[in-house]
């Protein structure tokens, strides 16, 4: 149905479109082809990451151009604009990896800016890769204008000698080359055919953790984040979302009337149930907070040690998201969790229903083994657990995804490195001892600064066939493709003196996911006597927007933030 709306009385564009006093404004847009009708219909942005850093951005301009027919055959005006990237998988291992999460404040901020200084209405924003997923729904909910979530779609899957392969394979072959179990013939012939299209990530990684919140969390159309990026179908959910989202302005559904505390609820239990990202608890707490909702990493936690996990997703386990998506979809996952009790159907969602009402004609596949039935999981609790103890007062989070139970609990001496590029030289060198926990500080959202991920260096150790013989902690983050006992988002960050940051060489370490504890062997009057002699390291950001970024990021506890939120705010500007 033509959706159309005549009265721009309440709506932001009407300050850019209507009334004599607006001309020299109408005159920019004639300028660009409007009509008269065009530049008094309801103004849309249709905001994308595209770019050509990385293959997950690469497909996201064609599938605007689907959303902007969307909107213009509901009788609304779309307006498209690009924001940035930085994508993990070309800046992981290097100091390129401090520019990604703080890249998320710059997508939402600049996706902020843009609505605002041109009056749009609506938003509908395609987005593909780690960061750009919640930094395109952290503006949806701080703008708070009609909006609707698109995820620019996987990769499909490599072919190395007639195995399936992702880019996790990749990493961990750099392993088995410091090792001598892969040549560099065979690494180059991986490299050639491990990422074969558009899209990504293929596995349960963060993009496509973040992919499955969208739809979790009521800002996607059903089944729109499972299709991969390669597939025609993107572009009819891509005319779709442009549709729905005038519908969206026409009954005044906004973000926040979706994005409640039991959608957040609803987010959290899809990424246990999927044995996805633990950057999910970094980026969860953030989306709440641009609503004014508190959600911290211990409530994150707490829905994930309640959850079943019933998705047999890489990197724990053995399918990709293609695989999932071909045998029902997001929605085949959630609605058997909705069925057994784990998730609030009552939900708003961008269709103009509730999860229930979204679910009510989703069937069972009882002939695939992809998801598990939410009773008959594949193991009783989710695949990400939070930490806590005097190593930890902030907590932490691990994934245990795929982990069999007596892999779970490790206690070994600590081995301490001030960043990751010590400590990955030490495991390509392999200087390292078995039993150990390798320390990775100085890395959080303040003291990196920007929380770089791990991925290289755990992956080397997975090549190597140290992944389980060794435990990794740190108060930066891990990637999502990241297997092993690897525990990340620790704080206080050792940069404002938390216990991290005391710890030295040789102190023993229990790491325990079954208890959900992460502690050192030290008393409270020796760790108050080290804090005597600790001081504040100094890092290279003395300038320009990491050294921005410093000064004003919060801890991982709260999302690791930069401004007030939502809280704080006394006029959103839907209400401008």
């Amino acid at each position: 149905m033509v959706t159309v709306l005549n009265d721009k009385s309440k709506l932001p564009s009407r300050h850019v479109t209507e009334g004599p006093d607006r001309a020299p404004h109408r005159s920019y847009l004639y300028a660009m082809g409007l009509t008269r009708e065009q530049i008094h219909q309801p103004l849309v942005g249709v905001a994308s990451c595209w770019n050509e850093a990385a293959p997950c951005n690469i497909s996201l301009m064609r599938q605007a151009q689907a959303v902007k027919k969307g909107v213009a055959a509901a009788s609304g005006t779309p307006r498209e604009f690009c924001t940035i990237t930085v994508t993990d998988g070309i800046a992981m291992g290097h100091g390129g990896m401090r520019a990604s999460l703080p890249s998320r404040e710059v997508i939402a901020d600049s996706v902020e800016l843009t609505m605002r200084g041109h009056a749009y209405d609506a938003l509908v924003g395609l987005a593909g890769c780690d960061k750009s997923l919640p930094g395109m729904m952290m503006a949806m909910v701080r703008l708070n204008v009609p909006s609707i979530f698109i995820y620019g779609g996987s990769i499909l899957p490599g072919s190395f000698r007639g195995k399936p392969v992702t880019v996790q394979d990749l990493f961990e072959a750099v392993g088995k080359v410091a090792v001598g179990d892969m040549s560099l013939e065979d690494l180059d012939e991986l490299e050639q055919v491990a990422c074969p299209s558009a899209g990504a990530c293929g596995a349960q990684f963060t993009a496509n953790t973040m992919a499955t919140v969208s739809e979790a969390i009521g800002l996607a159309l059903p089944y729109s984040a499972g299709a991969p990026a390669p597939y025609e179908i993107r572009d009819k959910f891509c005319a779709t979302a442009g549709e729905k989202v005038m519908e969206l302005l026409a009954k005044r559904i906004r973000p926040r009337d979706i994005v409640t505390r039991k959608a957040l609820e609803n987010a959290a239990t899809v990424v246990a149930a999927s044995g996805g990202s633990t950057n999910a608890a970094l980026h969860l707490p953030a989306i709440a907070h641009e609503c004014g909702i508190e959600f911290t990493l211990f409530d994150v936690a707490e829905i994930f040690r309640r959850t079943p996990y019933i998705a047999d997703l890489k990197p724990g386990g053995r399918y990709v998201a293609k695989d999932m998506f071909e045998v029902g979809g997001i929605p085949l996952l959630m609605k058997t969790l909705l069925d057994h009790g784990f998730m609030h159907g009552d939900c708003m969602t961008v269709t103009g229903r509730t999860i229930a009402e979204n679910m009510d004609r989703v069937t069972w596949n009882p002939d695939q083994d992809v998801v598990y039935p939410a009773n008959k999981p594949i193991t009783p609790t989710g695949g990400v657990v939070g930490l806590k103890g005097n190593l930890a007062p902030e907590g932490a989070i691990v994934k245990v995804a795929g982990m069999p139970a007596d892999k779970q609990v490790f206690t070994g001496p600590a081995r301490v490195f001030d960043g990751e590029e010590a400590c990955f030289e030490a495991v390509q060198s392999r200087t390292y001892k078995e039993g150990e926990v390798l320390v990775i500080r100085y890395e959080g959202p303040r003291g990196g600064p920007g929380m770089r991920e791990m991925l290289s260096t755990t992956a080397a150790l997975y090549g190597q066939g140290m992944g389980d013989k060794v435990a990794l902690i740190t108060d930066g983050r891990f990637s999502g493709a990241t297997r092993g006992f690897c525990v990340g988002h620790v704080g206080p960050e050792a940069a404002v003196g938390g216990p991290i940051g005391l710890i030295r060489d040789g102190d023993m370490i229990t790491l325990d996911a079954i208890q959900g504890t992460l502690s050192v062997a030290l008393s409270d009057d020796e760790l108050a006597e080290r804090r005597k002699s600790w001081a504040p390291r100094a890092n290279t950001a003395t300038s320009g927007y990491l050294w921005k970024y410093a000064q004003g990021v919060g801890p991982a506890l709260y999302g690791a933030v930069t401004h007030p939120g939502g809280a704080k705010e006394t006029q959103s500007y839907a209400d401008v």
